[in-house]
């Protein structure tokens, strides 16, 4: 019996023990294609030879030291890399250990911006349905997704949410996909009104929805309209990119193909691309110079915050990408992957919708194309898929709720941006045969660990 409180009890987890370019392999020897990088995280494949060298370079230095009484050169020169690597709007970081983590010091952030400001009235956070920010406390309160937050509604946050950008699912024939990214960004607008304009801190959206509705991409127009909002009156935007940013979508931040700059944002799972826990906060001058012409420190802190092996782990990764042309790869494989995927699922009978950007790709799976129903959630068909998928050395990332939390699945695909064509065939082709298969058996009684 392990010692180890897992994510599921009952699971019987296989012993990974080593991990080469794109494949992970078991204590028994088998190879799983990480299609899904795990959680989004590992962009640059596993075992690569510049980070474990940077790694073991710093070790030889320096391991730790606390940001209370030092800075470090790999630190600075991570920021210095993060800020010049950026658009303009974008002029300062905050290193902390992870996603979850990098949203609590946003909020933080956010708060105390206008504290330092003269506007402590301000207390309100509007977020979006269907969303994930995390799993601490207030990340999970900011969160729209109803299935990580019924336990612990007690201890959350008040928080505000208003409808997503769920083409899919939510335009109607009617509309074009501008009224209907209008229609639905004035949802913002409204719920500000609602609080009193004077009274609301920020709004925080993914900038492409990653777990909790499957590589959902915003509609054209959205975020200009959103950044409108925010500006008429006086609302922070705080963009979380924890798993749609640092390259997934083809540019290092999602949000350069949507034409704007957030005041705030959130990175981590492909900023150190696994090889250790990172994550940060950028934010631009406005956001500094409040603090530092008012208290002249922000009120936060982590232990581990700017640690030295981490902050050399993502230099090495980020200097990969760079140098290794990746977002080029990025760019090609994601077409690749999106033309294979629709191939093989724009006729299927139980896929509704192909979607995503770059290496940030999902199939919706529904009971009835044609009215779009999804399936009864007590088959948990999402979980089956997993199951299937790594029966065939496949890793791909499956949840449930896609629709309202308890209600629809999707698989949501996330594999490294080294991928060549050749293994984006095998992806697609063993993804087919998982969800056959799990299709096959959607009826019988299961027993499965779900991916959370």
């Amino acid at each position: 019996m392990s010692k180890i409180l897992h994510r599921s009890i009952y699971a019987k987890l296989p012993i990974a023990v080593g991990g080469r370019g794109i494949e992970l392999f078991d204590a028994d020897g088998k190879a799983y294609i990480d299609a899904s990088g795990g959680a989004a995280v590992s962009c640059i494949g596993h075992g690569h030879p510049d980070v474990l060298a940077a790694l073991h370079a710093q070790l030889d230095k320096l391991a730790y030291a606390h940001t209370g009484f030092f800075t470090t050169e790999v630190a600075e020169r991570l920021a210095d890399r993060l800020v010049a690597d950026s658009p303009d709007g974008i002029d300062y970081v905050y290193f902390v250990s992870g996603g979850s983590e990098a949203i609590e010091a946003a909020l933080k952030m956010a708060r105390q911006y206008f504290v330092e400001r003269g506007e402590s009235r301000r207390r309100h956070v509007i977020a979006r349905r269907q969303s994930y920010h995390g799993n601490t406390l207030g990340a999970l309160a900011v969160g729209g997704n109803e299935w990580r937050r019924a336990k612990f509604k007690p201890l959350l946050i008040e928080t505000h949410h208003i409808a997503p950008c769920y083409a899919y699912r939510d335009r109607s024939d009617a509309e074009s996909e501008l009224e209907y990214g209008d229609r639905v960004a004035y949802e913002l607008e409204a719920k500000i009104l609602e609080l009193g304009p004077h009274g609301v801190i920020a709004f925080v959206a993914e900038t492409v929805v990653g777990a909790t509705a499957g590589a959902v991409p915003p509609v054209k127009g959205y975020f200009r309209k959103v950044r409108e909002i925010c500006d008429r009156y006086g609302v922070l935007l705080i963009l979380d990119e924890v798993m749609c940013g640092m390259g997934r979508t083809g540019t290092l931040h999602a949000f350069e193909q949507e034409g704007i700059v957030p005041d705030i944002m959130s990175v981590a799972k492909g900023l150190g691309g696994g090889y250790q826990p990172i994550g940060a906060v950028l934010f631009g001058r406005h956001i500094y110079n409040a603090f530092s012409s008012g208290s002249g420190f922000f009120q936060h802190g982590h232990t581990y915050m700017g640690h030295p092996m981490a902050a050399a782990a993502a230099l090495a990764v980020q200097n990969v990408i760079r140098e290794e042309r990746l977002l080029d790869n990025v760019m090609r494989m994601g077409e690749l992957l999106n033309r294979r995927l629709r191939e093989r699922f724009d006729s299927h009978n139980h896929v509704g919708d192909v979607r995503g950007r770059g290496l940030f790709r999902a199939i919706e799976i529904v009971a009835e194309r044609s009215n779009k129903a999804p399936f009864d959630p007590a088959q948990k068909l999402n979980a089956v898929v997993k199951r299937e998928a790594l029966a065939r050395g496949l890793m791909v990332y499956p949840m449930g709720g896609t629709i309202d939390g308890a209600r629809g699945d999707h698989v949501l695909l996330a594999p490294p941006f080294t991928v060549n064509a050749g293994q984006v065939d095998t992806i697609v082709e063993r993804l087919g045969d998982a969800l056959d298969a799990a299709l096959s058996k959607s009826g019988s009684p299961i027993n499965v660990d779900l991916l959370q």
